[in-house]
């Protein structure tokens, strides 16, 4: 096997994917993953080496990436320059590589991250919309309360044990994370929230969001929320937010390795013009006119499924 001296390189990647068709990130048995598929991909490439590319953050079945980021060892001739259209050549087409780089051999793509920021869209109208449901969950029973959502967010920051939001199965030694940053606001009928942390366990951002919808819908108070996670009560935390509304927004580095432009911020957030959230029915029959929508000429949204069902966990 060639020696570092003899030409291997670390090569970074900015990646990517449309979660449905797959099982997560990582390898399973049996099952389709992004990194199986993506090493199949660069293993075309560099036929001469065994091809293993290492990720930042383990995506769960389902959920969508629009800055992950990998790592692998090359020893071919390609130039950094091309390894993005060499690969994406080869991958099929919910898989995108949007950057490569040459980084150093102690640079790491999970070690060296740090924070992963993920975002959660939410989708609030009364009607289904086709173009949205791939992209988000859509609650249309009631009018969320996003204030009431956004405030037990809040709550999240800094360095807790957050045993309440894992999953079983994680194989962390413990539950510890620090939520670096968090926001959530309305956009029309689309409810977006984002949470940036050191690092996440295995569930965690649908977990919270199972948790927040049940505060923007009163059946839960924000203290209740808190009261919740700080007692480490997972045996309450019963239903999990679906993965189609969850995207690995980016990760971040003390120095990119990518141009601003390829990680940064790239999932779409779409526009609606007209809103129709759902309300209390009205005593009164609506005034007639040519149609009951009511129209602002600015929202901004991304994504939204079509079902209002829980994902239990």
């Amino acid at each position: 096997m060639l020696s570092t001296q003899e030409g291997i390189r670390r090569i970074a990647l900015c990646l990517q994917y449309e979660g449905s068709s797959f099982c997560g990130w990582q390898r399973q048995p049996g099952q389709l993953s992004v990194q199986e598929t993506l090493e199949q991909a660069l293993a075309q490439l560099d036929p001469h080496r065994p091809m293993r590319a290492m990720a930042a953050g383990r995506t769960d079945s389902g959920v969508h990436a629009a800055g992950q980021v990998v790592h692998f060892e090359a020893s071919g001739p390609i130039p950094a320059q091309r390894w993005a259209a060499a690969i994406n050549g080869r991958l099929p087409a919910s898989i995108r590589v949007r950057a490569a780089a040459v980084v150093p051999s102690s640079w790491h793509a999970c070690f060296s991250a740090s924070y992963r920021r993920y975002r959660y869209t939410l989708y609030n109208g009364r009607r289904p919309n086709l173009f949205l449901s791939p992209w988000s969950w859509h609650r249309y029973q009631r009018r969320l309360n996003e204030g009431a959502m956004a405030r037990a967010l809040r709550g999240l920051l800094g360095t807790h044990d957050f045993s309440a939001y894992q999953r079983a199965g994680s194989r962390r030694p413990h539950a510890r994370t620090k939520v670096q940053a968090v926001s959530l606001e309305r956009d029309g009928d689309l409810v977006v929230a984002e949470i940036q942390a050191s690092g996440f366990l295995y569930g965690m951002v649908r977990l919270i969001m199972g948790q927040l919808v049940a505060v923007g819908e009163d059946r839960l108070s924000p203290d209740g929320f808190e009261t919740r996670w700080r007692r480490r009560a997972r045996s309450e935390v019963k239903e999990a937010a679906p993965a189609h509304g969850l995207c690995l927004l980016r990760v971040g580095y003390p120095t990119s390795p990518f141009p601003h432009s390829a990680w940064y911020d790239c999932q779409p957030r779409l526009w609606l013009e007209c809103q129709d959230p759902p309300e209390l029915p009205s005593l009164s029959p609506p005034p007639l006119s040519d149609s009951n929508e009511a129209c602002s000429p600015l929202d901004t949204s991304s994504g939204v499924p079509e079902t209002g069902q829980w994902a239990k966990v």
